[in-house]
């Protein structure tokens, strides 16, 4: 990847980077390009290297680039940032004293510290030293008052490690991007779940949902469905929160899951059931084509069924992007079909490999 000039301007961006799964690159920046289409700029990538960097023609204030790049719509982007420099030559004994000359350059106040790398075996091997680094650059930030941890709405700070000497700094407001250094939450797996793609769920509630969202919507004793359950990892994140669900699938649940007693198990075909009364939850990880997953889903809410929809897109090697926005045409169609008006949320998740995760409920 080409570098990039190392000096700017006080509140000015040479670009956004975006962070990815490697090897989704190509996605990440086809979805950027299209929505950075009022923009002059480049993009520049690296296959399998975990980040997509759009270079702008030239820099801009970033409230004029967050005008006019809206990133809530980034499926396959973890987490995104403006950035403000690059530092290619950073000394091998002191990384701290010129980051903290040129962060203090700004002329901002951050109200967080984002230590991040690539997700690759390359970046996992600066974790010891960001572990080690982290606390002294936030107690010389705090020092000069540029760190303001008790300000929330302030910026948060980025620094992107791509090798032990280059670093991209930048800057994101609390309202973009992810709250988690390089978009990743640190989630454990529950004992007694009985498969790992419970924290599929467990990331997409987190991530798709507001707080007010998440305690509204998934209080004890509300009704969901679970289709295609078996063996019952997302099930398993529902009932822990006290909801009662109906696990649709002709396989079996985990006798863990069953001892909640707050299960029903049907054994029956997950696209063609539909309950009989309206449930506030359905969720769905089946493995099916997308253009057949997104109209079930659709369907579900435009006729009353549920209230609100979590369900998984598992995706072709090729034209993933293109695949994305082939289904939020086919759900935006069905909606409104139905005279609806509703609220759409897609990312491709830590925890998602092939698929990408989708939010829909009704406005």
């Amino acid at each position: 990847m080409q570098s990039t000039s190392n000096v700017n301007r006080a509140h000015d961006a040479l670009g956004l980077l975006v962070q990815c799964r490697p090897g989704f690159e190509a996605d990440a920046g086809q979805e950027l390009q299209a929505s950075a289409a009022r923009l002059a700029g480049r993009l520049q990538s690296q296959p399998q290297s975990g980040f997509v960097f759009l270079a702008l023609d030239a820099p801009q204030p970033h409230d004029e680039l967050r005008r006019r790049l809206d990133t809530s719509r980034l499926v396959f982007a973890r987490q995104s940032f403006q950035v403000l420099a690059v530092i290619d030559d950073l000394p091998e004994r002191d990384r701290l004293t010129p980051l903290v000359e040129r962060i203090e350059g700004f002329q901002e106040r951050f109200s967080a510290i984002l230590l991040e790398t690539p997700d690759t075996n390359e970046g996992k091997q600066q974790s010891g030293f960001l572990g080690r680094f982290g606390p002294l650059l936030e107690a010389a930030l705090t020092r000069s008052g540029t760190l303001r941890v008790d300000s929330p709405h302030l910026p948060r700070l980025h620094l992107f490690f791509v090798g032990a000497r280059q670093v991209w700094l930048g800057l994101s407001l609390p309202s973009e991007g992810s709250a988690w250094p390089m978009g990743i939450p640190r989630l454990r797996m529950p004992k007694d779940a009985p498969s790992r793609s419970t924290l599929k769920l467990a990331e997409a509630i987190l991530t798709l949902l507001s707080p007010d969202e998440q305690k509204s919507s998934l209080r004890p004793g509300l009704a969901a469905v679970d289709l295609g359950a078996a063996p019952g990892g997302w099930s398993w994140q529902l009932v822990s929160r006290g909801l009662r669900v109906t696990a649709i699938d002709n396989g079996p649940i985990a006798a863990s899951v069953l001892a909640t007693g707050l299960i029903e198990h049907l054994r029956t075909d997950g696209l063609t059931w539909r309950p009989k009364k309206a449930v506030e939850w359905m969720v769905c990880d089946m493995v099916e084509q997308p253009s057949r997953i997104a109209p079930v889903m659709a369907d579900w809410l435009a006729t009353g069924r549920c209230r609100r929809s979590i369900f998984n897109l598992k995706l072709p090697m090729k034209k993933r992007h293109e695949e994305v926005e082939r289904c939020r045409n086919l759900i935006d169609q069905r909606m409104r079909a139905a005279g609806l008006k509703y609220v759409l949320r897609i990312k491709h998740l830590y925890h998602d490999r092939e698929e990408v995760t989708c939010y829909l409920t009704r406005r």
